[in-house]
């Protein structure tokens, strides 16, 4: 289903620079910060087309563009779920709506934007949710009409089917590492036994053609007893709200929340286990009991690296700007503790290092990213948040 317009429109958005810090200290040098977008409510991501403007993503369903000055808001999305997510999610518990946006790498030749969503499901027809209301990721794609306002040749080209409950742990993440195929997270959804079920796609990364198709060399493709999703490209995983691709390597890593405590850093790898939920490195919610078998088991893969505090990992980026010292390093938004962590990789995948930075300074941190400048962009998630420059001393 597609509406002309989703959500209220946001009236708000202000693109005058804001200078935050001037002379933010790291251990590799000074930060000057400024806000360059503002007014935003709950931006999820931000990407930039080839020419330099920019699109941001508001959860309740809105795409921005953002073109110097001018501030486009562009109809034509698909119907998100968002307002059904805030009637039926339990308190606090709404992660529905807009969510991720990527540019496709050959966009100067074929135009095209992706984007993930949380799509209002039909409960009489695929849904494992009662009574009443169940929902799904589902990843489109457009092109945008800038002096329209609006996209066109929307197409929803990916539905997680069945759906279940409305809320949470919807993921989503998209990257695009070559050879005509993408990548994308869907969480849970809040229903363990789902990453493990390799008839659902809950709790799994997906891959697909760029056109929607599965992959046809995903690990699960015509494996006995036939009825194996065949767009699974890895599985066992929670909620992956960061995934990005290393600029030297091509290795795909993600971030991954934990339950109580135990947030994740791996490398993805094609029909890899990731355990969840029988391997967990936090506990219950409500009892602090522990779950699974434990912090390990056979057949699963070990993350590269803990954090035993929840600090719910956002988006990611590996850094190739002007700062020598933060090459390759990662980058790694947090929501809980309001910070961006800067972590430094050795040849062996092993984190030798890790900083804190923004802690106290900008909020919760949804997304990270590197722009055309080399410089690092960070999106804050609150109800009036927004896009940060990261400049650092030249």
């Amino acid at each position: 289903m597609l509406a002309s317009s989703v959500g209220l429109a946001n009236a708000d958005v202000t693109t005058d620079e804001e200078s935050v810090e001037t002379d933010y200290e790291t251990e590799e040098t000074n930060l000057t910060i400024t806000k360059i977008v503002g007014g935003l409510e709950h931006p999820w991501a931000v990407a930039w087309l080839p020419d330099g403007r920019m699109l941001v993503t508001e959860r309740p369903g809105r795409l921005q563009l953002i073109d110097g000055d001018d501030v486009i808001e562009l109809s034509g999305l698909p119907q998100t779920d968002i307002d059904e997510d805030d009637e039926s999610a339990t308190e606090g518990g709404n992660q529905g709506g807009l969510l991720d946006v990527v540019i496709h790498p050959d966009y100067e030749n074929n135009g095209w934007i992706y984007f993930t969503y949380s799509s209002p499901g039909d409960p009489r027809a695929f849904s494992t949710y009662e009574p009443d209301y169940g929902t799904g990721l589902a990843v489109g794609r457009a092109r945008i009409d800038a002096d329209d306002g609006e996209l066109t040749d929307v197409e929803t080209i990916y539905s997680q089917v069945p759906r279940t409950h409305p809320g949470a742990h919807y993921g989503s993440r998209i990257v695009f590492p070559g050879d005509g195929e993408m990548i994308f997270s869907i969480g849970d959804r809040n229903v363990q036994n789902l990453p493990q079920d390799l008839t659902n796609p809950g709790g799994k990364m997906i891959r697909l053609l760029e056109d929607g198709g599965a992959h046809p060399d995903n690990p699960f493709v015509g494996v006995e007893p036939g009825n194996l999703r065949p767009e699974i490209y890895s599985f066992g995983h929670r909620n992956n709200q960061g995934l990005t691709i290393h600029p030297e390597t091509g290795d795909i890593w993600a971030v991954d929340h934990g339950p109580n405590g135990g947030d994740l850093l791996y490398k993805v790898e094609e029909g890899a286990n990731y355990g969840w939920p029988m391997v967990a490195h936090g506990t219950e919610y409500s009892t602090d009991a522990h779950i699974g078998l434990g912090t390990e088991a056979p057949g699963v893969v070990a993350p590269t690296h803990v954090w035993e505090e929840s600090m719910a990992p956002s988006g990611m980026v590996f850094y190739t700007g002007d700062v020598d010292e933060w090459q390759n390093n990662l980058f790694v938004g947090s929501l809980r503790r309001e910070q961006l962590h800067r972590l430094v990789l050795d040849e062996d995948n092993e984190v030798t290092h890790e900083e804190v930075l923004l802690e106290d300074t900008l909020g919760r941190i949804r997304d990270v990213r590197q722009g055309p400048d080399g410089m690092l962009y960070v999106v804050t998630d609150e109800e009036d948040g927004g896009v940060y420059r990261l400049e650092p001393e030249s």
